[in-house]
């Protein structure tokens, strides 16, 4: 017999994924340590011992554990202990990992990391632009299900570019960009990270929309994939991704900020600002090793696909590449459904080509060419 999901424990972990430092407003006025250990608290109250499936156990329980150590890595902000807790969340920088990045570096030396062939005739559009493009393909993924309802915000407080918080789309005023890139890179913020989390919000566990442990990698992964399926990977993009890499692989070493800044400058030919704020992004909150998944993420779309695998699993919602068998015996037992929504990039008239590019194996410097 199935074993069926009990309510009461589902629904206090949505209870607590609803709710996080968003309780009375004297808490938010207490040190961020007393409020962590709140947090914890709750965090930790949430019984799991109704689940009579020890694979629902096994996933609640993962979730558990990484939410704890997320919420330790909050409370040691701008201490020793940030950058360590940070590596235990996202891993090392795995020798493997550290000889694909150099790799992107010299295959594509003579490339430089100035603007693409695209980028040279295109002219730059604003965040209006990029607002009003978004809306339409959001709109575009509404008639495929009325459920897929994010939230567009201009905002003055983020850096150039856009993001992707839970079911909002964040688009910063200052941005400005080639149109060449935007049809990549709203694949790679709606048509998977907004995507994943409708489709996961559709499913009995709201797990899925919050994402499995261990989850992120594979989410960045696949949104840079989806870059090159469009047509839209480029050599400086690629070449960023793989600056982050070697750029924490050296914090992780022990080099300064300045160490760092000038190694991408004068090792690997960023521009100054460039290298400045990819260092910017690894040094924040005493060291933040989270940058080198996108490159790693991208290394296990390409090997799942190169071992005749399918992506269909994870649109059902936020799993990581250790999640796949899991998700598949879960969908067999009906405990998961079908996603509501499949990515719009798949049916780009390139997309099949270049899926079976990577099938037969492809490594990332040969998506700039396809």
């Amino acid at each position: 017999m199935l074993a069926v999901t009990p309510i009461n424990a589902d629904g206090a972990w949505r209870e607590f994924e609803a709710s996080r430092f968003e309780r009375s407003p004297e808490l938010l006025y207490r040190p961020l340590t007393m409020r962590v250990d709140v947090e914890k608290r709750k965090l930790f109250s949430i019984d799991f011992d109704h689940f009579e499936d020890p694979v629902l156990f096994e996933l609640y329980n993962e979730k558990q554990k990484e939410l704890d150590l997320q919420l330790s890595m909050l409370s040691a902000r701008d201490t020793p202990r940030f950058v360590e807790i940070s590596r235990a969340l996202y891993g090392p920088v795995e020798p493997a990992l550290l000889v694909a990045a150099r790799d992107i570096f010299a295959k594509t030396e003579t490339a430089g990391c100035g603007r693409g062939r695209h980028d040279v005739l295109d002219a730059n559009v604003d965040c209006y632009f990029l607002e009003s493009a978004a809306r339409s393909m959001i709109a575009a993924y509404r008639r495929q299900y009325q459920g897929f309802e994010p939230m567009v915000e201009l905002r003055d407080d983020l850096p150039s570019g856009l993001m992707v918080v839970n079911d909002r789309l964040l688009i910063s005023r200052s941005t400005s960009m080639t149109r060449h890139r935007i049809e990549a890179l709203l694949s790679h913020e709606i048509g998977v990270h907004l995507l994943t989390y409708f489709n996961g919000s559709a499913q009995g566990l709201h797990l899925f929309r919050l994402g499995l442990a261990g989850y992120e990698g594979m989410q960045e992964g696949l949104a840079v994939f989806a870059e090159y399926l469009v047509g839209g990977m480029t050599v400086a993009r690629l070449r960023l991704i793989a600056g982050r890499v070697v750029g924490c692989a050296a914090m992780l070493e022990g080099a300064s900020f300045e160490e760092t800044f000038r190694l991408l400058v004068r090792n690997y030919g960023f521009s100054e600002p460039v290298a400045f704020n990819l260092t910017l992004r690894l040094y924040r909150g005493g060291g933040l090793t989270k940058d080198v998944i996108y490159l790693r993420g991208l290394l296990e779309v390409l090997d799942h696909l190169g071992n005749g695998r399918s992506l269909d699993p994870f649109w059902m919602g936020k799993i990581a590449t250790s999640h796949f068998d899991v998700i598949q015996e879960l969908n067999l037992r009906r405990l998961l459904k079908a996603p509501e929504i499949k990515p719009a990039f798949l049916s780009h008239p390139q997309a099949a080509q270049r899926l079976e590019k990577a099938r037969l194996g492809l490594s990332p410097v040969e998506m700039v060419a396809n």
